[in-house]
């Protein structure tokens, strides 16, 4: 049976587990751990894209990520790709690293982003690479040391996380650290690392009381959320694949997109793509890149040369560009073809 595809969308929250081919390391010292982090916060900044939660374990890692500027995964293709490589040298192998692709399961957040929060961040203690919460907290393979204040970590996100324990920095530590403490012989939860049906209504007893009820609920593995949830994620996935589709099947590509807009502004296209820095033509290149990397699904990498940018140059055009009233009216003359302009030769 085919793989579905995954299910994303900017501020959608991601349980990530990154799992090593047949269950080998990915980590082999800690120099491994370092570069492996070093790496994720590069690409989490380079791509404004939010970290909650995270833990390097021997063979596999967790992260809660919540979609940015850029699509989940772009950021894991980049990630990955990179870390193999650099494992790959230093420790003189060959072939894949990790198995298959990563798993990633959208979730809701209102009813699943603490417990993602502490089922991850408890992860080191259950398998006994610490021997106690009190060795966790200084455990900088995982981000509950940032939360508890011993490690600091400019890409993960804990202000967020903090904010909802409580108002002071003190006090939401405190709440937080017996939130987790109470869920520390909790156990593996199956419930939290996958979709589907059984596992989003909390277990077999919740949904025979709802059958029981004559209630009916969607489901799908990808997804981790109440049936409602479910419902309005799959709605929301399955316009934007026939958008999707329509523009591929019309062949609108970034050339394509630079001339539209570059018409759009009655500008010449190599303006755009000059280092010209006047407020029409960075206006311009925000709507570029936002429509590139929400409709078209273009890496920021390839926008970047395109444009003459950075990639970091990039995320802060999409984020821009998602906020201008004018790149509304410009997407639907593009792809809404009522307006389409094909490059020769595209």
């Amino acid at each position: 049976m085919p793989r579905k595809s995954r299910i994303d969308a900017p501020g959608a929250l991601h349980h990530i587990i990154i799992k090593g081919i047949e269950r080998k390391p990915i980590f082999k010292d800690a120099q491994d751990y370092r570069n492996f982090l070093k790496r994720l916060g590069n690409v989490l900044i380079e791509t404004s894209t939010p970290c909650f939660a995270w833990a390097l374990m021997t063979n596999h890692v967790h992260l809660l990520l919540k979609t940015g500027v850029f699509p989940i995964s772009m950021i894991m293709r980049r990630l990955l790709t990179g870390y193999a490589q650099q494992f790959n040298r230093r420790h003189k192998r060959h072939g894949h690293l990790f198995q298959n692709r990563f798993k990633s399961f959208l979730c809701e957040e209102d009813a699943y982003l603490l417990e993602l929060v502490r089922y991850i961040h408890l992860n080191p203690l259950r398998v006994g690479m610490v021997r106690d919460l009190k060795s966790l907290a200084t455990c900088w393979k995982c981000g509950h040391s940032a939360l508890m204040g011993k490690c600091k970590y400019e890409w993960q996100d804990t202000d967020y996380v903090l904010e909802l324990f409580g108002r002071t920095v003190g006090s939401a530590r405190r709440s937080y650290y017996a939130f987790v403490k109470k869920g520390a012989n909790q156990g593996r939860r199956h419930e939290l690392v996958g979709g589907g049906l059984i596992r989003s209504v909390g277990g077999w007893s919740a949904l025979k009381s709802i059958r029981s009820a004559g209630l009916r609920i969607m489901c799908d593995e990808r997804i981790l959320g109440s049936g409602n949830f479910v419902d309005s994620v799959l709605k929301l996935a399955n316009e934007e694949y026939e958008k999707k589709t329509l523009v591929m099947a019309k062949g609108i590509g970034l050339d394509t997109l630079v001339g539209a807009v570059a018409k759009h502004f009655g500008i010449g296209r190599d303006i755009i793509e000059s280092a010209s820095k006047q407020r029409t033509i960075s206006r311009a290149r925000s709507v570029i890149c936002y429509l590139a990397v929400d409709k078209l699904m273009i890496s920021g990498a390839d926008i970047a040369r395109k444009l003459n940018l950075s990639p970091s140059a990039v995320s802060k055009l999409v984020v821009r560009g998602r906020m201008d009233s004018l790149a509304k009216q410009i997407e639907n003359e593009i792809f809404d073809f009522k307006q389409i302009i094909t490059e020769p030769g595209e």
